[in-house]
C-alpha cells in the first residue's frame, strides 16, 4: 500500500499466516474427528469407562506438560533465531534428553503404584477392579506423547507446518478409533479405550521419528554440542512460558479430573465424562484460533527478531479471520447442540448447557485473536505469569464456588470465565507494550454481520424441529460465514488467504 514502508525482505505476510494457520488448521481437525469418535466410544465403552478414560488421559497431558519444562514452546521461540545448524539441533537434541528422561522415570514411577495411586480416581463398580491395571498400562502414553509433542513442535519451529496432518489426522486419531473397533470386538471392555489409545499413540511415536529427521540432521542431533548459553536460554525461555503452558492445559484437561475427584463413585466419572462431551464439541470452533496461536508463536517469533512493527498488522489480520471464521462455528455448535447431542447415549443431553456456555466464551475468545501466543513469543517473559495467576485465581474461585452446587455446569462456567480472562488480559497487554490492539473498522463490521447471523440461527432453531431445524442452522452457518469474510476482511485480507478466497468466491 502507498505511503507505508518497504517490509523487510525476511518480513512475515499475510499469505505466510494463511497458508501456516490453514496447514495446521487441518493437523487440529483431530479434535473434529476425535469429537466425532466421541459418541463411538461412549456406546461401545458407556459414559463411566469414558469418564474415566477422559481423566486418565487429561492426567497424562498435565504431566507432560510439567515434566517436559515447556521446552516445546522454548523451540519455537529459540529455534527460529539460530543462524547455525548445529545450534539449532544441540536445541532439539537438549529438549529432547530433558523430556524423555523425565517422563519416562515418572511413568516408571506411577507404574509401579499404580494400586496406590488407583484409590484417589471415582469410578464404576465395574471398572474399580480394573483401574490399577488401566493406570500401570496408560501411563506409558506420557514418554511416548511427549516425544510426539516435541518432534511437532521442533518441525513447527522450522515454519513448517504441514507435516502434522498425517499424524494428527489419520494415525492419531482414526488408528484409534479403528483400535478401539477391535478391542471392542475381542471382548474388552473397561480396558478397551486405554488399550486402543496407547496402540495408536505408539504408531503416532513411530512416524515422529521420521519427522523429525525429515527437518534435522540425525548425525547432527547425535553430536552436536550443547552450548552453555544455548542450554541457558532454551531453559530460561521454556520454564518462563511454563506456568502459562501449564494454565492453559488446566483449563483443558484439569477441569474433568477435578469432577471426577470432588464427586464420589459413579457420579464421578460420569461429570467427568458430559464435561468431557461438551468441551470437546466446543473445541471445535477453536480449531481455527488454535491455528493462529500455533502459527503465530513461531512467526511472530521469527519477525520481532527482522521487523517488530510488523507484528501488529499480522496480529490485526489473525484476529479478523478468527472473528470470521470462528463466531458462525460456535454459533453453529449452540444452536445445532440438541441435535449434535441426539447421536449419543440418552444421558449425554446432560451436556447441553456445558456445550452452550463453553462454544459461547470460544467466540468471545476469537475475537482478540492469538493474543496469548504473540505475548508469549515477543520476549514479554513477565506477562504470561501474570496472564496466569489472573486465570488460576478465576477458575479456581469460580470453581470452590460452583461446583459444590452444579457438578460440571459451574466447571463450564469457571473454566469459560478463566479462558477469557487470559485471553482478553494478553490483548490488553500487547495494546499497552506494543500499542497493537485487534479492533478495528473492519472487524467491528464482521462481528456485526456475524451476530445478524447468529440471530438468524436462533430464530431458526426456536421455529423449526428435527431434521429441517439442523439443515436450517447449518445453512445459516454457511451463509454467516460467507458474508463475514467478505465484509469483515479488507480486500489486502482477502487476498492473503490465497486459494480460500478463490474457492469461496470472495471478492479480490
Amino acid at each position: 500500500m502507498s505511503g507505508q514502508a518497504e517490509p523487510h525482505p525476511e518480513s512475515v505476510s499475510r499469505s505466510d499466516v494463511a497458508r501456516g494457520a490453514g496447514l495446521a488448521g487441518l493437523s487440529r481437525l483431530s479434535v473434529g474427528i476425535e469429537a466425532i469418535a466421541q459418541p463411538l466410544y461412549i456406546w461401545l465403552f458407556g459414559l463411566a469407562s469414558y469418564g474415566i478414560y477422559v481423566v486418565l488421559w487429561g492426567a497424562v497431558n498435565l504431566l507432560s506438560n510439567l515434566l517436559d519444562l515447556c521446552l516445546t514452546s522454548g523451540l519455537q521461540r529459540v529455534v527460529p533465531l539460530q543462524r547455525d545448524e548445529e545450534r539449532a539441533n544441540a536445541a532439539v537434541k537438549l529438549a529432547l534428553i530433558v523430556s524423555m528422561s523425565t517422563t519416562t522415570a515418572a511413568a516408571a514411577l506411577i507404574a509401579l503404584n499404580a494400586e496406590w495411586i488407583a484409590g484417589f480416581f471415582a469410578t464404576a463398580p465395574q471398572d474399580r477392579e480394573a483401574l490399577p491395571r488401566m493406570i500401570a498400562i496408560f501411563v506409558w502414553t506420557l514418554p511416548l506423547w511427549t516425544f510426539v509433542e516435541i518432534a511437532t513442535s521442533a518441525a513447527r519451529a522450522r515454519r513448517a507446518f504441514g507435516p502434522e496432518i498425517r499424524l494428527r489426522l489419520f494415525w492419531e486419531q482414526v488408528a484409534r478409533i479403528l483400535f478401539a473397533l477391535g478391542v471392542f470386538a475381542l471382548g474388552m471392555r473397561s480396558t478397551g479405550l486405554i488399550v486402543a489409545h496407547l496402540a495408536s499413540l505408539s504408531i503416532t511415536a513411530l512416524l515422529s521419528v521420521r519427522l523429525l529427521t525429515r527437518y534435522y540432521d540425525p548425525r547432527l542431533l547425535v553430536r552436536a554440542r550443547i552450548e552453555r548459553d544455548l542450554a541457558r536460554n532454551l531453559l530460561i525461555s521454556g520454564v518462563g512460558l511454563l506456568p502459562s503452558e501449564l494454565a492453559r492445559r488446566a483449563l483443558v484437561d484439569a477441569p474433568a479430573i477435578l469432577l471426577n475427584l470432588m464427586i464420589p463413585g459413579a457420579r464421578g466419572a460420569d461429570a467427568a465424562g458430559l464435561f468431557e462431551i461438551g468441551r470437546k464439541l466446543a473445541t471445535v470452533p477453536q480449531i481455527v484460533r488454535q491455528a493462529f496461536q500455533y502459527v503465530l508463536g513461531p512467526l511472530s517469533s521469527h519477525q520481532a527478531s527482522v521487523d517488530r512493527s510488523v507484528i501488529g498488522l499480522l496480529y490485526r489480520f489473525s484476529s479478523r479471520v478468527s472473528t470470521a471464521l470462528v463466531v458462525p462455528l460456535a454459533g453453529l455448535m449452540i444452536f445445532s447442540a440438541r441435535d449434535l447431542l441426539s447421536v449419543y447415549r440418552e444421558e449425554a443431553m446432560g451436556a447441553l448447557p456445558i456445550l452452550v456456555i463453553l462454544s459461547a466464551a470460544r467466540a468471545a475468545d476469537a475475537i482478540v485473536g492469538p493474543s496469548t501466543a504473540i505475548v508469549e513469543m515477543v520476549g514479554h517473559r513477565a506477562l504470561p505469569m501474570l496472564n496466569t495467576l489472573i486465570a488460576m485465581l478465576v477458575w479456581v474461585v469460580l470453581a470452590l464456588m460452583l461446583v459444590p452446587q452444579h457438578g460440571a455446569l459451574g466447571m463450564a462456567i469457571a473454566v469459560a470465565a478463566a479462558v477469557l480472562a487470559t485471553s482478553w488480559a494478553a490483548m490488553v497487554e500487547l495494546r499497552i507494550s506494543d500499542g497493537v490492539s485487534p479492533f478495528d473498522l473492519k472487524l467491528l463490521q464482521g462481528l456485526a454481520v456475524a451476530m445478524v447471523g447468529l440471530a438468524a440461527m436462533a430464530g431458526a432453531e426456536w421455529l423449526l424441529g428435527g431434521p429441517a431445524r439442523f439443515a436450517a442452522v447449518v445453512a445459516l452457518w454457511l451463509v454467516t460465514t460467507w458474508f463475514t469474510l467478505r465484509y469483515g476482511l479488507s480486500r489486502e485480507d482477502r487476498r492473503g488467504l490465497g486459494g480460500l478466497s478463490k474457492a469461496l468466491r470472495l471478492p479480490v
